[in-house]
């Protein structure tokens, strides 16, 4: 297209040099005005061509003849000024085509380099839907030029109504939540073959591969788990833990042997990630976790807010208390803050792991995650209903929490179009005045009331307030939710507060108003 437009450019002002140099000649080669002879002026024949305009006496009429150049010099003018335009138009259009083109061919060489930095593989059957939630993401365009091109009027006519449409469905989107920024899934695995079950749904439910690759990284050098993970082919890819050796420790901590592999399996893994695949964020899963339908969703809408607000570090899909009768199932939409690192399904930016990475610890990762120096006063957001499970009973911690937790947490089963949603008021100031109001304006009542329920109208909230460790861990148990402590912050606890679904009705377990600091004592 923009050779053709070169070309025309080329032949418009070839024409205008032509016409031009006609006209000269035109003029330049009439007989000269004044007295004629009998030969009729100054080329043979001019007697007969030039006598109609002879007036009396034989001379020529002057003014008619004056008139009548004029004339014809005026119809030359107009048409020279017609074609200018056109060449100024098709200059224009030439200039605007130009433009298109770099664009085009910019955008064209980053997906190449967005290509080279993470291995290629053969794209699957897209689901509509996914495809329709990737176009959902915000791009920020440049106001169009109009033109005089219909066709690429109505083009960017179209592409301004669709920019508006989508910044007005998610007022907190940035840059950074552009369709090509790459997302991908880690998958932590040893010797479980059953990590199966979870590549089968993570490939069921991502809606591009390009957008998504799973890069699956395998410890333990377990050959039955490999070649379950190779079975998969390119619609993964597979890296290996090269360090399969035991790990030197004090000999209280040799029954621990397992977290400390582990720790060392996640440091390898991230770095690859980042450094090898030069990735801008992972999102973290383990080889026993099942994902939900909109997975994906969840976390390409929260990463604009993960990268925007600085008072963050992660975003998990897990909710610690999110056991069937604690959650409302008809608020899958709803999402919180919480100051307790949840892990279980999670995304890092790679600015944080250079920060985490000089100082990871040897083992114990998740707890050492949740120390006051580390977290640094800054929150995760989880979900309502859990986007992940865990099927995994057996592992190194033995099944804790297992029986008595883990297996009944709900698993979201409803697709909730987040990246079409405001999600601002999960930035920290908004958030803090909305969830302080809701806390301290909910209806102080005695666990009693709680239980009884006779004494208490409506849904509720209601609000439980403890005062020490172990109020607080009384009336966790007593109420169903997790009563465990790490650095003194309560499991999906925000300020303190845990939020949750008590026989229906919506509860705060509080501490006083006036909340100031976590009290690492209670740990």
């Amino acid at each position: 297209m923009v050779r053709k437009k070169g070309s025309l450019i080329l032949c418009g002002a070839f024409l205008f040099v032509a016409w031009n140099a006609l006209l000269l000649l035109y003029l330049w080669g009439r007989p000269p005005i004044g007295r004629l002879g009998e030969g009729g002026g100054a080329e043979p024949g001019g007697k007969e061509e030039w006598g109609v305009g002879k007036g009396k006496g034989g001379r020529v009429n002057l003014a008619g003849e004056v008139i009548r150049l004029a004339e014809e010099v005026e119809v030359q003018l107009e048409t020279q000024k017609k074609l200018l335009k056109q060449i100024e138009s098709n200059r224009a259009v030439w200039a605007r085509q130009k433009d298109i083109g770099k664009r085009e061919t910019d955008d064209t060489k980053d997906v190449k380099e967005q290509g080279v930095r993470q291995p290629q593989k053969p794209p699957l059957p897209l689901k509509a839907e996914g495809n329709d939630r990737d176009q959902a993401e915000l791009k920020q365009t440049e106001k169009p030029v109009p033109t005089e091109a219909s066709d690429s009027k109505l083009e960017q006519q179209q592409a301004v109504e669709k920019n508006e449409e989508i910044v007005e469905n998610n007022e907190v989107a940035t840059s950074a939540s552009s369709p090509k920024v790459v997302i991908p899934i880690l998958v932590i695995a040893c010797d479980r073959v059953t990590v199966k079950r979870s590549l089968d749904k993570l490939i069921q439910y991502r809606p591009s591969p390009e957008l998504y690759p799973i890069i699956v990284s395998q410890d333990c050098g377990h050959g039955e788990t490999a070649r379950m993970i190779g079975s998969y082919g390119d619609q993964v890819t597979h890296i290996k833990q090269p360090d399969l050796g035991d790990i030197r420790v004090r000999p209280e901590h040799r029954k621990f042997q397992g977290y400390y592999k582990i720790a060392r399996h996640y440091r390898w893994a991230l770095n690859q990630v980042f450094n090898t695949f030069s990735h801008s964020t992972v999102v973290i899963v383990e080889d026993d976790l099942e994902v939900a339908p909109d997975f994906f969703e969840y976390f390409r809408a929260l990463y604009p807010i993960l990268s925007s607000d600085p008072s963050l570090w992660c975003v998990s899909a897990w909710n610690d208390n999110g056991r069937d009768a604690l959650v409302d199932p008809s608020k899958a939409e709803l999402l919180y803050r919480t100051d307790f690192f949840p892990g279980l399904g999670w995304m890092l930016l790679k600015d944080m792991w250079d920060e985490l990475e000089p100082k990871w610890p040897s083992a114990f990762w998740d707890d050492w995650m949740r120390q006051p120096e580390q977290r640094k006063g800054r929150s995760c957001i989880r979900p309502e209903i859990s986007r992940t499970i865990t099927f995994g009973r057996k592992g190194v911690s033995l099944g804790q929490f297992f029986d008595q937790y883990l297996r009944y947490i709900k698993l979201n089963t409803e697709f909730v179009p987040f990246t079409k949603q405001d999600l601002s008021y999960l930035l920290k100031e908004k958030y803090e005045e909305n969830f302080i109001k809701e806390v301290y304006g909910a209806q102080l009542v005695k666990i009693e009331d709680l239980q009884q329920g006779g004494s208490l109208k409506g849904p509720g909230p209601f609000r439980v307030q403890y005062s020490s460790r172990d109020s607080f861990k009384v009336f966790a148990r007593n109420l169903g939710v997790m009563d465990d402590l790490k650095s003194g912050v309560p499991r999906t606890g925000y300020r303190g507060v845990v939020s949750f679904l008590y026989r229906g009705r919506r509860v705060f377990l509080a501490p006083p108003d006036g909340w100031t600091q976590y009290d690492i004592s209670w740990s």
